[in-house]
């Protein structure tokens, strides 16, 4: 009996401690520890020679990986050239290797875009390694093709770097809400954003952001390093050997990306299978981070918000379920009765979400976050059989976004 005790609360406290816990220690930390370690001095992007460069306006390389994007490539390219900063201190790059559409073709149109472009398809990391061998300033924005800026999200990254200790910047992702979406996917998705978006405040005050987003991420171009073509979660794993270092990744909520949701729940089970086997990937990648004592900070972070999301917090949620319910039969103890009740309304609720009356109804949301939870820890589980039989490529089918079929990898 007290070993199903056992394995029911030590289940509860790691689930808890991975979604709210680790968090809520966060915050009282940042009460109380405001010094920040400083990290190695870095060059300043500030040329003496060039009175146009201001710490506040560093030189930017802002560069977009696209393949095959040639329905949305044009509002990209607008939105970046729109953005309000010096002509003179920021370059854009593009890369299309790979692409076998009008996108090339679409980006050389306009001469204020850099275009690189080869025929043979290798992967994004393979391109943002490309691309960043070809950046001539020192301060790297990267953002993806399907997404929009506000207008002053390079400016509100750009001055973060008057601070040497900074090594990274990362935006917020917005998920755009679409009423018409038939199964209300977007509605999870959207809500699931707004509460990591809450973690990475909490993450940056008290040490830095542990893992940036593809959408919107920026880096110092001296701490860049060429990854392996078959990583799957280059932003992921840039910006944490970056935080390696000693520099800090602060998070930006004014500078914000905006995108569709997924197509369908299938479309986004396919990207969160994807993402999860490339977590797994990046663990490993990633391991010296284990040692706790070399980075006390970014270790706790990194491992109770990312590693315990991957790893122990799915097997968790199976095991206290499987023990509540035998406790419920060997146990007198009413309270395992009441929390096994609590399980069962809380999958239930998951379950009736799919109901077209549920899922249209204007309470619908309170359904939709169980369910959206409990889809992101299957499609973990998923992703991580995908990682140990290694069929998860870098090179990966695009996934389809929101509204007329729009697609993004």
């Amino acid at each position: 009996m007290q070993f199903w005790e056992y394995i029911f609360i030590i289940s509860c406290a790691i689930v808890f401690y991975n979604y709210a816990g680790y968090a809520i220690l966060a915050a009282i930390l940042n009460l109380f520890i405001r010094k920040i370690p400083n990290p190695p001095d870095v060059p300043h992007s500030r040329d003496a020679s060039d009175p146009t460069s201001t710490p506040a306006t560093p030189g930017i390389s802002f560069i977009v990986a696209a393949f095959n994007e040639e329905d949305l490539i044009r509002n990209k390219i607008l939105n970046s050239l729109d953005q309000d900063y010096p002509e003179d201190q920021i370059e854009f790059i593009f890369i299309t290797d790979g692409s076998s559409d009008r996108t090339p073709e679409r980006v050389a149109a306009y001469p204020g875009i850099r275009l690189l472009h080869e025929p043979q398809r290798l992967g994004k990391s393979a391109a943002v390694n490309r691309a960043v061998g070809e950046a001539r300033q020192d301060i790297l924005i990267f953002s993806d093709a399907n997404t929009t800026l506000n207008r002053d999200a390079v400016r509100n990254i750009a001055r973060h770097y008057s601070d040497p200790h900074v090594g990274g910047v990362a935006g917020e992702k917005k998920v755009i809400s679409n009423a018409a979406q038939a199964d209300g996917s977007g509605a999870g998705e959207g809500m699931y954003w707004k509460y990591e978006s809450r973690l990475k405040k909490i993450d940056s005050d008290l040490y830095s952001v542990v893992g940036a987003a593809g959408e919107l991420f920026s880096l110092r171009k001296e701490l860049y390093e060429i990854l392996p073509d078959n990583t799957i979660l280059d932003d992921f794993v840039l910006s944490l050997k970056a935080a390696q270092k000693g520099f800090r990744i602060i998070y930006e909520p004014q500078a914000y990306a905006m995108e569709l949701p997924s197509f369908s729940l299938k479309d986004e089970q396919k990207r969160k299978i994807r993402i999860a086997a490339g977590g797994f990937q990046s663990i490993v990648m990633l391991r010296s981070l284990f040692l706790f004592w070399r980075h006390p900070r970014l270790s706790f972070l990194y491992i109770s918000h990312r590693v315990l999301r991957w790893t122990l917090s799915p097997l968790c949620l199976i095991l206290a379920l499987v023990s509540n319910l035998i406790l419920c039969f060997e146990s007198d103890n009413q309270l395992f009765k009441i929390s096994f009740a609590m399980q069962l309304l809380f999958y239930g609720m998951a379950l009736i979400s799919r109901v077209p009356v549920i899922m249209n109804h204007k309470y619908g949301k309170f359904f939709k976050i169980p369910y959206y939870f409990a889809f992101m820890n299957v499609s973990v589980i998923l992703g991580f059989f995908r990682y140990l039989k290694g069929s998860q490529s870098a090179i990966w089918e695009k996934a389809r976004r929101a509204e007329a079929g729009i697609i993004t990898e």
